[in-house]
């Protein structure tokens, strides 16, 4: 996955928090490994949300979910 565009350096923090919505997310939406490039355009999706802002994982995945009115 290409990360050049992004230049901030994340915490091991931020990558579980990361991490931890994609997973929910590619879940969610049933998206395979071989899924490649939607869990890619989701990733980068998903970290542009986080560095403008949404970094709590609740409120990152309402974001982005289908299901934003269930409780995470």
């Amino acid at each position: 996955m290409p990360f050049t565009k992004y230049s901030s350096i994340f915490t091991p923090d931020d990558l579980e928090i990361l991490q931890k919505v994609f997973d929910k997310l590619c879940t969610e939406r049933r998206l395979a490994l071989k899924d490649g490039d939607q869990r890619e355009r989701l990733a980068l999706e998903v970290m542009d949300a986080f560095q403008n802002g949404f970094t709590d994982d609740v409120e990152l995945w309402r974001l982005f979910s289908k299901r934003r009115t269930a409780i995470a």
